[in-house]
């Protein structure tokens, strides 16, 4: 199983083999990490898989109220139309006239991410699932984490929870070492989730997912 976050050169993957850290690895593409990783039972990402087609996505209000001190890592994803706008100032017009409200910067920033991962889902449905790594930290520590994960004390408890879990991230990770720590961390959190899901103890926000009528179920799991 592997968890792939993306970061500002492309991706970083973390797999994990019976629960248990494996390797990390980076790529430029995210079809690239498919094809590195043939065999696996499955890959959680830490993007937005699937949106709705005229409202906002129930799973990222969900998530938002589960995270409390650390809801602003999660943005609400627009509707589909939205993403289909090539500049922002249309996406946000568009996003206003769907849903009464503006588009985030934050949301339009992970576009090409979300595009691709997009594409990739819909010819691999079964492999990928939407996971979010703050989501799967709480899920381990039962209660919102205190500290954000760029600071020591954050990246130190996150570290902690990962391998209270079985997952020992080295200190050594080779080439993958480049990447910010945060997003080898988080890549880790989710790779522990697409471990749930395989193993049936993950669970999905929300339950059962939504339907968007095109095949790609909305949810985020943990």
């Amino acid at each position: 199983m592997i968890g792939v976050d993306a970061y500002p050169l492309g991706w970083v993957a973390v797999e994990v083999h019976d629960g248990a850290f494996a390797r990390a690895m980076l790529a430029p593409t995210l079809y690239e990490v498919i094809t590195k990783c043939s065999g696996v039972a499955a890959i959680a990402v830490d993007v937005p898989l699937g949106t709705a087609p005229d409202r906002w996505r129930a799973a990222d209000s969900l998530v938002a109220e589960q995270l409390g001190p650390r809801r602003g890592s999660i943005f609400r994803v627009p509707p589909g139309p939205v993403w289909a706008e090539n500049d922002f100032a249309a996406a946000s017009k568009r996003c206003h006239e769907i849903t009464g409200e503006r588009l985030s910067r934050q949301a339009w920033a992970m576009r090409p991410k979300v595009l691709e991962a997009n594409n990739l889902a819909r010819r691999h449905p079964a492999l990928l699932l939407e996971a979010h790594p703050e989501l799967s930290f709480r899920t381990m520590n039962g209660i919102p984490l205190e500290h954000a994960k760029k600071t020591w004390a954050g990246q130190t408890q996150r570290r902690h929870l990962l391998t209270r879990n079985g997952i020992i991230v080295p200190d050594d990770l080779g080439p993958a070492g480049q990447a910010p720590p945060d997003d080898i961390l988080d890549a880790a959190a989710i790779a522990w989730t697409a471990h749930r899901k395989v193993t049936g103890t993950a669970h999905s926000n929300p339950n059962p997912p939504e339907d968007n009528g095109n095949g790609l179920p909305l949810a985020i799991w943990a």
